[in-house]
């Protein structure tokens, strides 16, 4: 096969090609805007395959999307881009309209228009698969209940909400245009090469720093953590496994409070990176309380077991275990941290044109 994937200088999208050039015989056309989470130094290790291609296009153009699909003739689209920070949606709404809807819009009208025009055994073969996020589904009510595809939808911030939207537009291009869609909606991941703004890494590098390490009110939120090579595995699974026209929840069956995350990652570094910072004594000292963001939900938790029946995905990583691999990734990788938080990274474009 060829994919297509939209988003792929992402965490996700990058974590998403890395599998499948590394595991498969598939090829990859990324497709990317380079925002400020685009890293192409993310996908170092497979950049020089021939299987690999990249195209600098953001998905909202789609002059530059008919190009690339009529140039690469790709047998499914997996479609990651998206802005995707909470906090970036609340205080500039704007960007989520426009990337998250309109860009969806964009993309579906442009991959419908290509699917007509593929010869019939193509045609039929051809799948669009959409990735989303369980933050769709807003807040879960009692300890015991779990997001099933069935939830319905209640989300919370512009981000939730954006993404729903692209929910909705996705399975009606579906039922009014036959477009052979897919849809998933993941749990929170976590893993190497994950933006420094995000909780984990964010933690990572503010401890070994000695700087506060910031939890929303008490940091009493649920969040089921996703190890993102684990979700990587399921995205493939699902598209080229999936049943056309089904949603599929990914979780990684590992709900925590931020609290405990947090504790866990100072616990972590205890054994990690034992010297600590001048004068700190524990890293579990850093923790600093700040006030919680406007309309926090304060639990998700995914039951993902249609595709566990379905198509045999289970999590292989622990959150110990998966949280291990994190940190350690981090500690070895302080460079890429670096040239990210400097904004270096930006200057660095990989395979791309004037």
């Amino acid at each position: 096969m060829k994919l297509l994937v939209t988003g792929g200088a992402g965490f996700i999208g990058s974590a998403v090609i890395r599998h499948i050039i590394n595991n498969t015989h598939d090829e990859v056309v990324n497709l990317d805007k380079l925002t400020y989470a685009g890293n192409l130094e993310s996908l170092t290790e497979v950049s020089d395959s021939s299987r690999y291609a990249f195209e600098k296009v953001d998905v909202c153009n789609r002059a530059g999307v008919d190009r690339v699909l009529k140039e690469h003739q790709p047998d499914a689209i997996m479609h990651l881009a998206a802005e995707s920070h909470v906090d970036r949606s609340i205080d500039g709404p704007a960007d989520f309209i426009e990337t998250n809807i309109v860009g969806t819009y964009t993309l579906l009208e442009a991959a419908r228009h290509y699917w007509q025009s593929l010869e019939a055994e193509r045609r039929n073969n051809f799948r669009f698969h959409h990735i989303s996020t369980d933050e769709v589904f807003g807040d879960l009510e009692g300890p015991e209940n779990l997001f099933t595809e069935q939830t319905p939808y209640t989300p919370s911030s512009p981000y939730s909400a954006s993404k729903a939207s692209s929910d909705h537009l996705v399975r009606a291009w579906h039922r009014t245009y036959g477009l052979p869609a897919l849809v998933t909606n993941c749990s929170n991941n976590y893993g190497p090469y994950h933006f420094p703004e995000k909780l984990i890494p964010l933690v990572i590098l503010n401890a070994l720093e000695g700087k506060p390490l910031p939890i929303y009110g008490k940091g009493e939120q649920i969040r089921d953590w996703l190890y993102v090579e684990d979700h990587a595995r399921a995205l493939y699974k699902v598209v080229t496994e999936g049943t056309i026209g089904e949603t599929y929840n990914i979780g990684g069956h590992n709900e925590k409070k931020n609290i405990d995350v947090v504790h866990a990652i100072c616990d972590q570094l205890e054994k990690l990176a034992p010297k600590k910072p001048a004068g700190l004594a524990s890293y579990r000292d850093l923790v600093t309380f700040v006030t919680d963001r406007p309309g926090h939900d304060l639990r998700y938790a995914i039951d993902a077991s249609k595709i566990q029946t379905e198509l045999g995905w289970v999590p292989r990583e622990s959150f110990d275990t998966g949280l291990r691999k994190t940190v350690q990734w981090y500690l070895n990788n302080q460079e890429w941290c670096h040239r990210v938080q400097d904004g270096s990274y930006q200057r660095v474009r990989i395979g791309v044109g004037a």
